[in-house]
């Protein structure tokens, strides 16, 4: 951001550690941020609490999906597509560990999750 432009406003929005060509991307992220926390845009309200997933402290992040549940043959998984926010969030913890354990198992012991035998 310019920054003149962060002076005359005060305050600014950061939607990540990167750098983008120029600020229609960032538009457009912040808005639909914005945009999803209005009543009646989720299906459900629940969902906005599942959005932001911290993952493992240090660790990986769970796998994310989209639409549509097919894609070239492959589906999401139906523990996402059945809206029991308590399992969905038991699947991403087991995955956000699966993942870090088999990419960087150092995290977890960084983080003090000690790995499972």
């Amino acid at each position: 951001m310019d920054e003149r432009a962060r002076e005359e406003i005060g305050e600014e929005l950061s939607i990540g550690d990167y750098i983008l060509s120029g600020g229609e991307l960032a538009a457009m992220v912040a808005i639909e941020a914005i945009v999803r926390t209005r009543q009646g845009v989720l299906g459900d309200e629940e969902s906005l609490v599942e959005t932001f997933s911290p993952g493992i402290a240090g660790g990986f992040e769970a796998p994310l999906y989209t639409r549509p549940a097919v894609f070239d043959g492959k589906e999401v998984p139906a523990v996402l597509r059945e809206g029991n926010h308590a399992r969905i969030a038991a699947w991403k913890r087991d995955q956000e560990a699966a993942r870090t354990r088999s990419l960087r198992p150092d995290l977890l012991k960084s983080c003090g999750k000690q790995e499972e035998d």
